[in-house]
């Protein structure tokens, strides 16, 4: 495999509405993320991931976008953009934008002309179809719940709309509409951006009429010719959300001679605590080697085919502290047990705003305090089916993506430092004890436990490159070695919040500790709760420039 620059980087993924307020309207902007770059910075991370900065009437938080050329005045102007860009390029950081190429708002030009009339030229830039005896073309529904159809008077048809139905979906198949959507891409790498991310870039060749809406046919000859089209030649990375995604499909994306995309979003681990066949709400617990089956089977059959992204959370998912580790007692190590068993692996790291100092889940006490469209709506649809309020709240309380979007803790000053106004969406209460300011403080610092851990990706190629393999031991311990050369590390996770024994310790091979969430020497036979560690087999002296502390065992 081909050495790329962004094997070894880490990506920080920001959400703009949420991240730093500057002008006390409540709504993060472009000036709140510059004034906190050197804090970017300072964490070792070398892209920012925005989610959408574009014209949007926010029926879906900026993933509804009316002009990919202009900057939602919510978050400020092209100058400000351009700043940014140039801001962070100072700084050795790049800025990858999000590109929703699946569908646009219903208030972007291309769709409000589409919508005057059959022989507009715009009509075939998305999906129209007559009903069936009086109702919609197809029983097909919307990702946001209820049907996937909206129905225009104006011209006796129904256009297709697999989220909001002011979301109308794009037909790829429609060769302008492909070469609009190039022309988009062009102009941010002219601006200077380093990636893309492609939101649900799996569902852009559906093929409505046979019932295909995720991995059309066609999909991968679209993203080869906008390889061709777009991004050969220019050095930017691109990641596609792929959520239907298995590991052939990952292989297909990602194999370097098929020139299609660098990494892909696979969301098969982020649905085992889900009921297989039902919505994300219906919940199940976590099992522990299914987590270690997904993950090792990305780690080993993506290896010298593919690229892996590693994360655990993004704005689409709960807080992963939350979600499987302990966000109260247990908090410090939790978040950075779980922050070790992810960084050391293969593949490019995401760190979602937030992650890095272990904010966690909000639980507000009614509905009216949440903003986001999916939450909202599976609320009223599960209520009319019969499920209780209580049963309702308590799915939100784990899986909103509410729970990601309350804004940035950045102190414990009023509204966390977000905003001098109201926020957009209300602050977590916990912010004064989760925030930035009194974790940098911290002897038990999330922050620079991340750090740390960047910077051990960074100095050492055995964890951009090294083998990956799982380790067996009690089912409550995750546990895996990499190797490189003649030299090999063990990463060792309890994923319990007990003390566990581990017949692993007891035959460690001579070694020392690289990087441990407790701080002092590794027990003989037990593993604490959530403990983890790095530990490095003494059979090559370990670098003397390395400059993160190491126990001695």
């Amino acid at each position: 495999m081909d050495l790329e620059w962004w094997h070894k980087s880490v990506i920080y993924h920001l959400y703009p509405r949420s991240f730093q307020d500057t002008n006390g309207d409540g709504i993060g902007d472009l000036k709140g993320i510059i004034s906190r770059l050197d804090y970017i910075q300072k964490l070792g991370t070398d892209l920012i991931w925005l989610c959408p900065v574009y014209a949007s009437p926010n029926d879906d938080n900026g993933y509804d976008i009316s002009d990919y050329y202009s900057i939602n005045p919510e978050y400020g102007t092209m100058a400000e953009m351009e700043e940014l860009i140039e801001e962070t390029s100072r700084r050795g950081i790049g800025i990858m934008m999000d590109i929703v190429a699946n569908h646009t708002s219903d208030e972007h030009p291309w769709f409000m002309a589409s919508r005057q009339d059959k022989s507009n030229p715009y009509r075939d830039f998305y999906v129209w179809r007559d009903g069936k005896d009086g109702s919609e073309p197809s029983d097909l529904s919307s990702i946001f719940s209820g049907s996937a159809w909206e129905y225009e008077k104006q011209t006796g048809q129904y256009y297709l709309h697999l989220f909001s139905k002011k979301q109308p979906d794009l037909n790829w198949h429609h060769l302008p509409v492909r070469k609009a959507m190039y022309d988009v891409m062009r102009f941010w790498i002219k601006k200077g951006i380093k990636g893309f991310r492609f939101d649900v870039i799996d569902l852009i060749a559906k093929d409505i009429d046979k019932d295909i809406v995720a991995n059309g046919p066609l999909l991968h000859d679209y993203l080869q010719e906008m390889h061709r089209e777009v991004h050969a030649g220019t050095n930017v990375v691109t990641v596609g959300e792929t959520g239907s995604a298995d590991l052939t499909q990952a292989i297909l994306y990602t194999s370097p001679e098929r020139k299609e995309l660098n990494m892909v979003f696979s969301f098969e681990h982020m649905a085992l605590d889900e009921v297989p066949g039902k919505q994300k709400w219906d919940l199940k617990p976590l099992v522990l080697n299914e987590l270690k089956a997904v993950f090792s089977t990305q780690q080993t059959e993506l290896a010298e085919r593919g690229w892996n992204s590693l994360f655990w959370s993004n704005h689409d998912q709960p807080r992963i502290v939350s979600r499987w580790g302990n966000d109260d007692q247990y908090r410090y190590e939790s978040a950075t047990m779980l922050a070790t068993l992810l960084h050391m692996m293969r593949g490019t790291p995401f760190i979602y705003q937030g992650e890095e100092i272990g904010m966690t889940n909000v639980k507000f006490p009614d509905i009216d305090s949440y903003r986001d469209i999916e939450t909202l709506r599976v609320y009223e649809e599960r209520l009319r089916k019969g499920v209780p309020h209580e049963e309702v709240m308590s799915s939100i309380y784990t899986k909103g993506r509410d729970n990601a979007r309350t804004p940035m803790q950045w102190n414990n000053s009023d509204q966390a430092g977000f905003t001098t106004g109201t926020p957009w969406l209300d602050v977590n209460p916990n912010y004064n004890t989760v925030n930035v300011e009194d974790d940098l403080h911290s002897s038990r610092s999330i922050f620079n436990y991340y750090q740390r851990l960047i910077s051990i990706r960074k100095m050492n190629d055995i964890v951009v490159y090294g083998k990956y393999e799982l380790l067996e031991t009690e089912q409550e311990v995750f546990a895996y070695t990499r190797k490189l050369d003649k030299e090999t590390w063990y990463v060792i996770c309890n994923f319990t919040g007990r003390t566990v024994r581990c017949k692993l310790l007891e035959v460690l091979p001579e070694g020392e500790v690289l990087i441990h969430n407790y701080g002092f020497p590794i027990l003989k036979m037990e593993l604490r709760p959530y403990e983890s560690f790095v530990y490095i087999e003494r059979n090559i002296p370990i670098n003397s420039n390395r400059k993160y502390n190491k126990d001695r065992v």
